[in-house]
């Protein structure tokens, strides 16, 4: 896989913000009114690639790797939490001057793309989510509970690279597969113990008990939806997605009952990877429908 020639699908310009000595790799593509990307676990900004190319074109796309993740510097010692996570976009938003932003989001880049929403408000002025959650789940699939066994968890996710290997399969009902291009891009970042660090720290920042350091911070998340409420909001939902189920989506509904919601009943958690045609239709869509008003741009 690794003999794959991933590149010329991530055809962009790297840019880096230094957050205490570290690389805080990111895109910038475009010019205009902001759309900020932001991925999950064990994806990067490579994710996001289709999107950059449309939505370059007259808007401005900003896509970052968390720290540990994708380009972005790995350091063995880090608080790799979710508020370290939100903390480092909202450096990004306030060292760009993002304003009028639109957040594109997925997996875990719901939670901390909508914190830096919540804490922000003032910045934001859309938000499209795919197959994400920013809420307390009720429960934690056994695929992900067997990666965060003591001993066995980390050998599995940082040895093996199971975690990341595994959702080239797991995560996609993408007939045939995912292309052999992409799959070697998804996983390109991930080739060794160390840089694997992130994939597996993910993993163990789910906060399964009110004793766990995030779990705190998801519930601040979660009580803080309502603030964005009066924002245009899509749902776009791959149906056949065994982690972020549509309960996930259930929920989304009960917070803000106003959002439009588009469920695609063949795609996967790899959503945007399964049917990227019809996601960037409708976010195309979105966009146009909903125009940015004075006083968020």
């Amino acid at each position: 896989m690794a003999s794959v020639d991933w590149k010329s699908l991530y055809p962009f310009a790297s840019h880096e913000l230094r957050l205490a000595g570290l690389r805080y790799h990111y895109l910038d593509e475009g010019r205009g009114e902001p759309l900020l990307m932001v991925h999950g676990n064990p994806t990067w900004s490579f994710y996001w690639r289709n999107f950059v190319t449309r939505f370059r074109d007259g808007r401005r796309v900003v896509v970052p790797d968390h720290i540990g993740c994708g380009l972005s510097d790995k350091p063995e010692r880090y608080d790799y939490r979710l508020n370290q996570h939100i903390d480092n976009l909202k450096q990004l938003i306030e060292s760009l001057d993002l304003r009028g932003i639109t957040l594109l989001a997925h997996d875990w880049g719901g939670a901390i793309g909508l914190g830096a929403a919540v804490d922000m408000p003032e910045r934001f002025a859309r938000i499209v989510l795919f197959n994400t959650g920013a809420f307390l789940g009720e429960r934690c699939p056994w695929r992900i509970r067997v990666c965060r066994t003591p001993l066995v968890g980390e050998w599995t996710v940082r040895g093996l690279n199971a975690f990341a290997r595994a959702a080239l399969v797991m995560a996609t009902n993408r007939p045939g597969g995912l292309p052999p291009a992409v799959k070697a891009g998804l996983i390109a970042p991930y080739d060794n113990w160390q840089h694997r660090i992130a994939t597996h720290r993910f993993v163990l920042d789910i906060p399964l008990a009110e004793s766990h350091p995030s779990f705190a911070r998801l519930q601040q998340i979660e009580s803080g939806l309502s603030r964005l409420a009066a924002l245009p909001k899509t749902l776009i939902w791959g149906m056949r997605d065994w982690c972020f189920t549509p309960k996930f989506l259930a929920r989304f509904r009960q917070i803000w009952p106003g959002a439009e919601v588009h469920e695609l009943a063949q795609a996967g958690h790899y959503v945007i990877e399964d049917e990227p045609e019809r996601c960037l239709e409708l976010v195309d869509d979105f966009l146009r429908r909903h125009p940015l008003v004075e006083g968020r741009s």
